[in-house]
């Protein structure tokens, strides 16, 4: 195990090559950059312990390097160094969350002094929030995860694990199954929770104004406008890109989306300026991709960047055992929104909506406990079928009546009773007899 993972950022190539042989030889690993633009594309903060940057550079000054850090990581311990005359800076920069600051020429043992607090304090970080995860997190993630289905728990133990990582990933499944929401748990649980999520629906619509939304223009770009245009992925920097219909994207703004994931900036369009962006991409698509890929209409290669997780979530139909407590979730939620009394639900009722399929998924699941909600009838998959024996279309015939009595009293017995003409104790004896108890 090593001291410490380090990034040195110093514009002198000399200067570098002391600090890595002295920090190595004291038992750290370290990754040394001369440029401050490369130096913030490769430093991955979930991996790094410290980063040390010089305050004077050409080009980016280590407060923007601080800025960028704090905003991708505010846990992130950095330490600036500069010359004598920066003393008042100094004070600046630690209020803006520098770890500290040493003055050039500084003595190596110092510095190693100063890393080795630095890495303390990002150890004990990463237990309190491992801490709190195992305590707080796991029931908060349930709740916004809802099943009881070994798919929707996988979902979950996805989330715990990838939350914190920094690595992009596709998430597929048919419309409707909480790809979105997946994806917002990702960035809510993990270390990109303070930095902005958002949202980008790929659907068809003019090229260059997709282009100027994603990467932003230069002034005087647009006609008739003199602002500069700050680009969906440059506002996100420090959180997630969620991606709706990835393969809907046309294939240059696919190339665009590539060179992103790979170099990690963006050039604003009128600009030949890079400006390194801190992101994570969670894309989500329906469609099959192999069959995109095969047609031409999606890049093989952005496919396989996005692809080092690759997260199924399956339709309702495959996991019919979360339907219930799904649907029980809704309707709780949309009584507390439409300010109504939360209705009965019986267990007749649920075992009919585990029968159907469900194509649209959790999202014609919650429409469907919407309307139960505002007293209208619950859907029903299909006329039943008059098959079978007169006793049996009887049956069915009386269960139905029942249900029926008892939603419209709200599962009083003695009412729906009374509605039906017969004795309560008949009633309560057919209610067990058909599976009619309220939930």
């Amino acid at each position: 195990m090593t001291r410490g993972t380090i990034a040195f950022i110093d514009d002198e190539p000399r200067l570098c090559e002391a600090a890595a042989d002295w920090l190595e030889a004291s038992g750290f690993a370290v990754a040394t950059f001369t440029d401050p633009h490369k130096a913030l594309a490769a430093i991955d903060p979930a991996a790094t312990d410290c980063v040390v940057t010089d305050l004077r550079m050409p080009g980016i000054e280590g407060r923007d390097v601080l800025r960028h850090l704090r905003a991708a990581d505010p846990d992130l311990p950095v330490i600036l160094l500069s010359g004598h005359g920066d003393v008042p800076v100094a004070v600046e920069v630690m209020r803006e969350g520098a770890h500290d600051f040493i003055e050039k020429p500084y003595v190596a043992e110092h510095l190693v002094a100063a890393i080795d607090r630095a890495v303390e304090l990002r150890r004990m970080r990463r237990e309190v929030r491992a801490a709190r995860w195992s305590e707080i997190a796991s029931v908060r993630l349930e709740s916004r995860l809802a099943g009881v289905s070994p798919a929707m728990a996988a979902c979950r133990e996805a989330v715990r694990v990838l939350a914190d990582l920094p690595v992009d990933l596709l998430i597929r499944g048919e419309p409707g199954v909480g790809k979105e929401e997946i994806a917002r748990a990702m960035h809510d649980f993990g270390r990109r929770a303070r930095r902005p999520f958002v949202v980008i629906d790929c659907a068809p619509r003019p090229e260059q104004a997709f282009e100027a939304e994603l990467l932003g223009h230069e002034r005087g770009f647009v006609a008739g406008t003199t602002a500069v245009r700050v680009g969906k992925l440059e506002h996100a920097n420090g959180g997630t890109v969620f991606f709706d219909g990835i393969e809907r994207l046309s294939p240059a703004l696919q190339a665009r989306l590539l060179r992103v994931l790979q170099e990690r900036t963006i050039e604003r369009i009128g600009s030949n300026a890079p400006r390194p962006v801190d992101i994570r991409v969670i894309a989500a698509t329906h469609a099959e991709m192999g069959a995109e890929i095969a047609a031409g209409r999606f890049r093989a290669d952005l496919y396989h960047r996005l692809t080092a997780i690759d997260l199924a979530v399956p339709p309702l139909r495959e996991r019919r055992e979360d339907i219930a407590l799904l649907f029980t979730r809704f309707v709780e939620d949309a009584a507390e929104r439409f300010g109504r009394p939360v209705p009965v639900l019986l267990d007749a009722d649920l075992r009919l909506l585990e029968g159907q399929d469900w194509p649209g998924n959790a999202a014609e699941l919650k429409a469907a406990a919407e309307r139960h909600v505002l007293g209208l009838r619950l859907p029903v998959a299909a006329p039943i079928p008059e098959t079978g024996t007169l006793p049996e279309r009887v049956a069915r015939f009386e269960a139905e009546a029942i249900a029926e009595a008892l939603r419209l009293h709200d599962g009083r017995s003695s009412e729906a009773a009374e509605m039906l003409g017969i004795p309560r104790r008949t009633l309560n004896e057919k209610i067990a007899k058909y599976g009619l108890r309220a939930d």
